[in-house]
């Protein structure tokens, strides 16, 4: 069943059909919202709050785009309201370590496991140090797989703004790794 056909049933009072647009989109915007913040608590409270929001609106909700367009669209607006409160409070936004995305393990090979879990790590080091404008189309086209097109309505601008910010956000965290993984790539 599509994402709309879903939205048109919760419409109808159909609790089953939010709950699996919630399964199938829980994951992919809590991976947004962490790297959006860095931390895996605020993270999932903006993705509950995300959900939230999307279902007080369903009414609303027309088929202009993807389903998942609006959602990330939600999700980055409240990510960019919760960096830019967390600025003018002057509290520091945490990186909680434990909930970095695996990266699979390859038992046999500890050497090789480890040296992956450094550059993950240098990546998520390397994501927080770009403005957030970078970090979330790189996060969205890189991780989430979205589109040029699919990014432009998210972000609200043009496609080749989303290019452009996409190439720059690529070249800031190669700068960014150069030095930090040095020998390990």
């Amino acid at each position: 069943m599509s994402d709309w056909e879903l939205v048109t049933q919760a419409r109808q009072g159909k609790m089953d059909a939010f709950a699996e647009l919630v399964r199938r989109y829980q994951a992919p915007v809590m991976q947004f919202t962490f790297r959006m913040v860095g931390s895996a608590e605020d993270a999932e409270e903006i993705a509950q709050d995300s959900f939230i929001r999307v279902y007080r609106h369903l009414e609303r909700l027309e088929p202009k785009a993807k389903f998942s367009t609006f959602l990330f669209g939600v999700a980055r607006n409240l990510a960019l309201n919760f960096l830019r409160d967390a600025k003018r409070e002057g509290r520091q936004v945490t990186q909680s370590l434990e909930a970095s995305a695996p990266i699979g393990s390859d038992a046999g090979r500890p050497d090789r496991t480890a040296r992956l879990r450094e550059m993950e790590s240098a990546i998520e080091r390397g994501l927080q140090l770009l403005s957030a404008e970078h970090r979330e189309v790189l996060v969205l086209r890189e991780l989430n797989g979205l589109d040029y097109e699919s990014i432009a309505q998210v972000c609200e601008c043009k496609k080749g703004t989303v290019r452009s910010r996409l190439a720059r956000a690529r070249n800031q965290l190669r700068q960014h790794m150069a030095g930090d993984i040095g020998d390990l790539v």
